[in-house]
């Protein structure tokens, strides 16, 4: 398996190891398979009953290509999807039935009550594991805009081989949320709030990728946004999870994807392009509306950012976006540097009329406000008796509004716990959940962090002054 960049047309092929530790490419772009490992029917029939983490070795085995031999890549992943130790339900992915023919598949039982546990237990134990084999060090540098930062921290805590700086906006993620990576008191765990909103600490993380001068030496920056290929990996597999329960190859299967950063729904559109039969992937949004805007209209242009009771998906440019780009212009990399030169220097872009129209065939989507979240919330609970959370929510009202082929089983991918955005459940008129007994003290324990300006060289002199390897 060899990995190419989305920005060079001819650019060197990367191997698995290489791309992990990289994160983002020398020329700006995001890596991406060169090729995607092929799945037949007859090899999906055979992936049916098994356990969770004996399909994801299935399905992640061939993007590793053979660079970590399989018994130590089976050890990792059954590490990672431990069912005593990491995720609390027998599954790990359940799905719940909420209608005659939609489901909801439950992301949210690790140790941070969000989906990117599924990506993030196993990106810290591969790059533990890779960089140990290489004797090296290496800096985790990552924005978040509420679940990301305690899933990278969980997932990467106990590593020796790494230091962990997650940037978040200051006062706008959630209590829960940011209690769950500042009550961590790791001495390798560095939790920064940043004053601005989440793209700006996005870009300050792709700022730093791009000149990395300030890092001590002998140690390099390594990713775990969504931009690392290794994320986007990790989630490909509850795609195949949920579609095989529900009757995969001989039934399409629809996903309904809350999304901000639109690495999660990537997922399921490499999933399909792997051979799994999904018939639609439904992209939900909330008033940050730049994905829906650009299924709708082809209108993908920066628009102000509002504050929404689905903050982690307040989000004003999708960073994996440009993974599907690059596929919607044939895998032209020149061409795909041009239109992201323009978005960069304009703040807009449009695709090709006609490579936007065949995208669409597989792409819808529909944007939900606050208080259609809160109603939907509502109706839900009302209707069946189940709490989702606002994101969850969005992916829900989607499915009900767009009104897809009723024979077609259709999952909600839920992001996150309900018990993490007390706001939006109280505002639906509905109480709270209780803290998980593992968490039941979390507003009691104490906190570390930093709070510092929209400043790169500011953030660059506190990195090197923490970082325990300078």
């Amino acid at each position: 398996m060899k990995y190419i960049t989305t920005r060079s047309a001819k650019g060197e092929e990367k191997g698995f190891q290489d791309v992990l530790l990289a994160g983002l490419a020398s020329d700006g772009g995001l890596y991406v398979p060169a090729e995607l490992p092929q799945f037949s029917k007859e090899d999906i029939r055979q992936l049916r009953g098994l356990p969770y983490n004996e399909l994801a070795f299935t399905i992640i085995k061939p993007f590793v290509g053979g660079e970590i031999d399989d018994s130590t890549l089976k050890q990792l992943i059954d590490d990672s999807y431990s069912t005593s130790e990491i995720f609390s339900h027998s599954a790990v992915a359940p799905l719940h039935q909420v209608g005659s023919n939609e489901w909801i598949m439950e992301l949210f039982h690790g140790p941070t009550l969000a989906f990117k546990d599924f990506a993030l237990q196993l990106l810290g134990r591969l790059l533990n594991h890779v960089l140990t084999e290489r004797g090296e060090k290496a800096i985790v540098l990552g924005a978040t805009s509420g679940d990301t930062g305690s899933a990278a921290i969980e997932g990467c805590r106990h590593s020796d081989a790494l230091d962990i700086f997650i940037l978040h906006p200051y006062q706008r993620v959630s209590e829960v949320q940011r209690r769950q990576m500042t009550s961590v008191m790791a001495d390798n765990v560095n939790n920064i709030a940043i004053k601005g909103n989440f793209d700006d600490c996005q870009a300050m993380v792709k700022q730093s990728f791009a000149d990395q001068p300030f890092l001590p030496d002998n140690t390099r920056l390594v990713a775990v946004n969504s931009i690392n290929w290794a994320r986007i990996m990790a989630q490909v597999v509850y795609y195949f999870h949920a579609a095989l329960l529900l009757g995969a190859p001989e039934r399409e299967v629809a996903f309904s994807v809350p999304t901000g950063n639109f690495g999660d729904i990537f997922a399921g559109y490499i999933a399909r392009g792997m051979g799994l039969p999904i018939g639609k992937l439904v992209v939900a949004t909330n008033q940050n509306d730049i994905l829906h805007r650009f299924f709708k209209d082809n209108d993908y242009r920066k628009q102000q950012l509002e504050h929404t009771l689905s903050p982690s998906m307040d989000i004003m440019v999708s960073s994996n976006f440009e993974r599907l780009l690059f596929d919607m212009l044939g895998r032209d990399g020149d061409r795909l540097a041009q239109l992201m030169e323009t978005f960069q220097s304009t703040g807009q872009l449009q695709a090709p009329e006609t490579e936007w129209l065949n995208i669409k065939t597989l792409f819808d989507s529909c944007r939900t406000g606050d208080d259609d979240t809160c109603a939907t919330i509502a109706e839900l609970h009302r209707e069946t008796g189940y709490l989702a959370d606002p994101h969850t929510a969005t992916g829900v009202r989607a499915l009900r509004e767009l009104q897809l082929d009723a024979r077609m089983p259709k999952v909600v991918l839920a992001t996150a716990h309900p018990v993490k955005f007390p706001e939006a459940i109280e505002k639906a008129g509905l109480q709270s959940p209780s803290l998980p007994a593992s968490m039941s003290d979390l507003l009691q324990r104490e906190e570390r962090y930093s709070v510092l300006e929209h400043d790169l060289a500011v953030l660059h002199s506190f990195i090197k002054e923490q970082t325990r390897h300078s």
